[in-house]
């Protein structure tokens, strides 16, 4: 019985020293705390042996209030006008009979909604091109409720941006052009915009992926962003911008049929084209003027050829291409030295070349090898 209780105050006694213990070790931290709360505050301390690497992590979006507030001034609001015909309501021949052509089709004005950022101080706006196409008027709204009227200077369909001008004499406030390439899938970016006319409307989401083609109507993308912050109607041409307040895209389309799926042209696209739409108001591309289809194994039967290259469906009359002797049935393998399979590829090769470059085409014609030189021009 005295052993029994020797063995229980023994163990009182150890349970009594690790309470002590713990609490001089709790005490010992509270006490370190003081010196370093600036530094640990909404941050995780992880050990060095972490596989997610030694030294703090911040948690979660910050600081996206005070961006905003930074940012807002930069982004405008488009608002467009333009007269359209709705028809003569006299089409019925009776009418016709009676009034002949004298009465004129009926015109109504049709107005427009979407958004842009401000790229410089001197008021260079860009947006989509669909936001301003076939405009008469183009206004755009500043945060503050100051009202312009601005110019389109350069636009292109295909890519489906534009650039406007203030009309006014002054300094505007504006946003920097970040990395496209540099975001990761899984950052945090924000959208602000003028959905349904919901001026500066703000929303965050992640970037959902990178390099997502896409074709809406007969607009194909090639390299969009894919956010699932909500863009919707109004939104087009508004800046998608990273936790630095850089713009990283440009805001361009949404699924409709989709929750949480918006995309937006990179902003590196942008910077390849930026230059053409201010200085010469278009996108100057070079041009060979050919019909393209790759070369599948049942082509490639057909011609007695291997599987590679890609084959000239068709030849536009008076193109470079042409004007070099090229025919239909030709096969593509290389230009320049650069083997070549796709239509992107091509592209990629005409992208380093101006107007004016003369290229080589390593072709196959009737299973015969042969090289044909030819002078691009621009793309009409």
């Amino acid at each position: 019985m005295n052993q029994n209780r020797t063995v229980q105050f023994i163990v009182i006694l150890l349970i009594v020293a690790a309470v002590g213990f713990g609490s001089f070790f709790l005490a010992d931290s509270i006490k370190g705390k003081d010196a370093d709360q600036q530094n640990t505050q909404n941050q995780l301390q992880l050990p060095q042996s972490s596989p997610l690497g030694g030294g703090a992590v911040l948690i979660g979006p910050t600081g996206i209030a005070d961006m905003v507030d930074k940012v807002s001034p930069a982004v405008v609001n488009v608002e467009t006008s333009a007269k359209v015909s709705n028809g003569n309501p006299f089409m019925d021949p009776f009418f016709r009979d009676f009034f002949g052509d004298r009465i004129s089709p009926q015109q109504s004005v049709q107005t427009a909604i979407g958004t842009g950022v401000i790229i410089n101080e001197n008021g260079y706006v860009v947006t989509n091109q669909h936001v301003i196409d076939k405009a008469e008027t183009i206004s755009v709204n500043l945060a503050n409720g100051e009202k312009y009227s601005a110019t389109v200077v350069g636009q292109d369909y295909e890519l489906d941006l534009a650039v406007l001008k203030i009309s006014a004499n002054q300094k505007f406030s504006w946003l920097e052009l970040g990395d496209s390439d540099s975001i990761r899938v899984g950052d945090w970016v924000v959208a602000i915009g003028n959905p349904y006319g919901l001026d500066h409307t703000v929303t965050a989401g992640l970037v959902s992926a990178k390099g997502r083609p896409m074709q809406i109507e007969d607009r194909v993308y090639k390299n969009l962003i894919q956010t699932d912050a909500a863009i919707n109607p109004g939104n087009s041409g508004g800046p998608l911008l990273n936790l630095n307040g850089q713009v990283v895209g440009i805001n361009t389309a949404v699924n409709a049929q989709a929750q949480g799926i918006g995309f937006a042209i990179s902003i590196n696209t942008v910077r390849e084209v930026l230059n053409d739409l201010i200085e010469q108001g278009k996108v100057i591309r070079p041009y060979i003027g050919i019909y393209l289809q790759s070369v599948t194994e049942d082509i490639a039967k057909s011609l007695g050829i291997e599987a590679k290259g890609i084959v000239v469906a068709g030849v536009e009359s008076g193109s470079p291409a042409a004007k070099a002797g090229l025919t239909q049935y030709d096969v593509i393998i290389q230009i320049d030295q650069t083997p070549v399979n796709t239509y992107d590829e091509l592209q990629e090769i005409l992208k380093k070349h101006k107007v004016g470059d003369t290229i080589t085409l390593n072709i196959i014609r009737n299973r015969a090898a042969m090289q044909v030189s030819l002078v691009l021009t621009e793309k009409p």
